[in-house]
């Protein structure tokens, strides 16, 4: 017996006894859940995004869409990087003022090559006020996975406040699940049995945040 074999029979020993006709699950499952905890305004919603993330450690950071390149400039040049890979559609303008030198997002690029990358700057695909998580989907200003998991300081952009929703379940609508999704909760964090913290295990050990907004 095959091993696509075996799991189909285990998928039909465990449908066993669901009665004919049953609708899809889509319909089955109750979706009646609260869909946000509490009411807020949209300017409480990103303050809540900013406490969240900041609580799990992220530096946070704010700006009018002007200033964003200086922003970056000062962020990379604090954090002493020479170098910074970027997704190939990220806005040029947002590094008009960079000094650092510019690597860009290859699919030959291997992980040894990335890990000497001081730096990633990206967009994001949607953030999460109530869990202080923002979420990458491989598009083009975000780029693949592996350049914001391996170089250990990641700044990432979120557009206030068209990104930012409250809660998950707005966060999953927005969201195409066949895309390869990262939900990021703060910098790569572990803890061994005797809760010692170490950061930078699973990705960046920094992660900065910054709220692109109107003002």
């Amino acid at each position: 017996m095959s091993s696509r074999e075996r799991i189909l029979g285990r998928v039909r020993r465990a449908l066993a006894d669901v009665p004919d006709g049953a609708g899809p699950y889509e319909e089955a499952v109750a979706r009646d859940y609260l869909r946000e905890h509490g009411r807020r305004s949209v300017p409480e919603t990103v303050d809540l995004l900013a406490e969240n993330l900041a609580d799990y450690r992220a530096l946070v950071h704010r700006c009018a869409d002007g200033q964003l390149s200086e922003l970056l400039a000062r962020l990379l040049s604090a954090h002493g990087s020479r170098t910074v890979v970027v997704p190939p559609g990220l806005p040029t303008q947002w590094l008009t003022a960079v000094e650092a030198s510019v690597v860009q997002d290859l699919a030959a690029s291997t992980a040894p090559e990335l890990d000497e990358v001081d730096s990633v700057v990206t967009a994001c695909a949607v953030a999460v006020a109530e869990t202080g998580t923002i979420v990458l989907d491989g598009s083009p200003d975000q780029g693949r996975r592996r350049i914001t998991l391996v170089p250990d300081h990641h700044i990432c952009v979120v557009r206030v406040p068209d990104q930012v929703v409250s809660s998950v379940p707005e966060a999953l609508e927005r969201l195409d699940p066949v895309r390869p999704l990262t939900w990021i909760s703060g910098p790569s964090a572990t803890s061994d049995i005797e809760l010692d913290r170490v950061e930078g295990v699973h990705g960046p050990r920094t992660l900065e945040v910054v709220l692109l907004g109107d003002s």
